[in-house]
């Protein structure tokens, strides 16, 4: 795997190398095959700009190379959200928060990733601009034809994966960061959705919309938080066998693919090898919603006016399900809100006493990009699929919790993540956790 954020940054502090280096590798990374369909716009030469400026190295990031999700607003450029209905949209007055605080840092941004046509799917399919393959992190090109990326970020991990950046921003509404994180082989941490502003982006759910990073490592995702979130996170180096730890069985671990289940059995098998102990428990059933939930009609409140004028520019398959919005009843609405507190609730009491949750990030491995790619005939299979990748991840949107999502694939298996979660404000926790699971994995 490429060397992660916190050791080059050793590296630049020893004199091994340099942030100019550093940057033209992440640029010859974005330029290759494995890239294709990852960006929709570079910003190479500002890059360039960023990393010569005074005392650069004295900052977090230090000239490190950042993607950033279609989504976000940045200063000077038009946000398109991955759509062509966006296409004539002004340029934005200033960054949004989450860029800001990143540039703050000494990020050098090396461009604009693609990403699902306004963040509506957990596949990664993106009719507009195409979409990127796969990329193992740890092992190179997955074998075969290409697989989806998983979205919605899904030129933002593809980047990190494939070296191009050491921190992809994107967003997490369902699972947005953490099943591209998965599918490729990285980190991807959803952090407490109110611990990072969300102004500043074109909105999928206002509800449960998170703006978060994908890493290449877990500590590299402790100092992405820190800087999104403008604040410390508490570290504890206890071992696994001081936290008490439990594996959820319902819903979680139904319909498993081969490939996921081996790699998950086999982590749990050296997790409990190294000391730690973990529960296999039962959670309240997760509140059953409209089929558009939350996501369709905040999305609906902000696209009918779009619609209206450019709705033959959308993915007919975004479209659909953004229309679906427009039906829901305003006391449906107010019972769905009611619900969700009701079921969080349940769920606090369940989770009361246990430190963290461990699940599958996603139950199934990439599928082809050939049996969802964009057409009608192929509408049936992108949905069932789209509903497995997103059903583990969206339970703790839902929650408003933390999660965050890690390989645990050997090679000769396509890239699977474990997903450490609990419910919101246990952030920290969670991230050394899963340092602790991080550590105990390498070691194998």
């Amino acid at each position: 795997m490429f060397a992660d954020l916190i050791a080059t940054r050793g590296s630049l502090h020893d004199g091994a190398t340099t942030a100019s280096a550093e940057l033209q590798r992440c640029i010859a990374a974005a330029l290759e095959p494995a890239n294709t369909h990852s960006f929709v716009r570079t910003l190479f030469d500002a890059a360039r700009t960023t990393v010569v400026q005074p005392d650069i190295a004295r900052l977090p990031l230090a000239g490190l190379a950042v993607s950033v999700k279609d989504l976000f607003d940045i200063a000077g450029q038009p946000t398109a959200a991955g759509s062509t209905a966006l296409a004539h949209a002004p340029d934005a007055l200033q960054d949004s928060p989450a860029v800001a605080r990143l540039r703050a840092a000494g990020a050098a941004i090396v461009g604009r990733t693609n990403m699902v046509e306004f963040a509506f799917s957990g596949v990664g399919v993106n009719p507009h601009f195409g979409t990127p393959a796969a990329f193992d992190a740890h092992h190179g090109s997955l074998p075969g034809p290409p697989r989806v990326p998983g979205g919605s970020s899904s030129g933002a991990a593809v980047s990190v994966a494939t070296g191009a950046a050491f921190i992809g921003l994107g967003s997490d509404t369902g699972g947005s960061i953490r099943i591209p994180a998965a599918l490729n082989g990285i980190v991807g941490f959803k952090n407490t959705a109110r611990l990072v502003p969300t102004s500043g982006t074109v909105p999928l759910s206002t509800t449960l919309d998170t703006a978060c990073a994908m890493t290449r490592t877990v500590r590299d995702a402790f100092v992405a938080h820190e800087i999104l979130a403008a604040r410390r996170v508490t570290r504890s180096l206890a071992p696994l066998s001081q936290y008490r730890l439990a594996m959820p069985r319902t819903l979680f671990l139904d319909g498993m693919d081969a490939t996921v289940a081996r790699a998950f059995e086999r982590t749990l098998a050296t997790l409990r090898s190294a000391g730690a102990v973990i529960d296999t428990i039962d959670l309240p059933a997760v509140q059953e919603q409209p089929a558009y939930g939350f996501a369709a009609p905040e999305a609906y409140a902000w696209h009918r006016e779009l619609l209206q004028r450019a709705s033959e520019r959308y993915d007919p398959r975004v479209r659909q399900r953004i229309e679906k919005g427009a039906t829901l009843m305003a006391w449906e609405y107010l019972d769905l809100l009611q619900a969700r507190q009701q079921w969080i609730a349940r769920m606090h009491d369940t989770l009361d006493g246990y430190d963290a949750l461990l699940s599958p990030t996603v139950p199934i491995v990439a599928p082809l990009l050939s049996d969802v790619a964009p057409g009608a005939q192929r509408d049936a299979e992108f949905f069932r699929v789209n509903n497995l990748l997103l059903r583990n991840t969206s339970a703790i949107n839902l929650l408003d919790g933390c999660a965050l999502s890690l390989p645990c694939h050997v090679a000769g298996e396509l890239p699977v993540g474990i997903m450490v979660w609990h419910g919101a404000l246990r952030d920290d926790t969670v991230l050394n956790i899963s340092q602790q699971i991080e550590n105990t994995l390498q070691k194998q």
